[in-house]
C-alpha cells in the first residue's frame, strides 16, 4: 500500500486521483507532481514500484506543503483575518459566509440548523 506524509492512498485509482486525498493536493498539482516524477498519470497506484514511491515523497516534501503544515497554515491565516478585525474576519468569527453569499435564506451550512422564534404564528387565512 502506498502511503505518503502518513496517508494511505487509496489502491485501484489513478495516481493523480490517490494524490488529492493529501490535503493541499489538488488535481492541478498532482499532475504536476507525476510528471516531475516522471510517473504516467494513468497509473493505478497498486501498481507502482517502490523507487517511484520514494520518487513522490521527495518531490511532495520538498515543493509542497501537504497535510498538517498546509492546516496550520490555513488556520493561521483565518487567525490573522480574525486579529486584524477586517470584514473576511469578522465573518469568520460571527460564522457567517464570508464570500458574499446571500444570508436572509439559505446559508444554513454556516449558521447551523434553524433557531425557530418563540411567539411567531403563520398569519391566519381568508375562509
Amino acid at each position: 500500500m502506498a502511503r505518503i506524509a502518513g496517508i494511505d492512498l487509496p489502491r485501484n485509482k489513478r495516481i493523480d486521483i490517490a494524490l488529492t486525498y493529501l490535503h493541499g493536493i489538488g488535481h492541478t498539482s498532482a499532475r504536476e507532481i507525476c510528471e516531475k516524477a516522471e510517473i504516467p498519470p494513468e497509473s493505478n497506484t497498486d501498481v507502482l514500484a517502490d523507487a517511484e514511491l520514494v520518487r513522490l515523497r521527495e518531490i511532495i516534501e520538498s515543493g509542497y506543503k501537504i497535510e498538517g503544515d498546509r492546516r496550520r497554515e490555513v488556520a493561521q491565516n483565518i487567525k490573522m483575518l480574525m486579529d486584524i478585525g477586517c470584514y473576511r474576519g469578522l465573518r469568520h468569527r460571527r460564522g457567517l459566509p464570508v464570500r458574499g453569499q446571500r444570508t436572509h435564506t439559505n446559508a444554513r451550512t454556516r449558521k447551523g440548523p434553524a433557531k425557530t422564534i418563540a411567539g411567531k404564528k403563520k398569519p391566519v387565512g381568508k375562509k
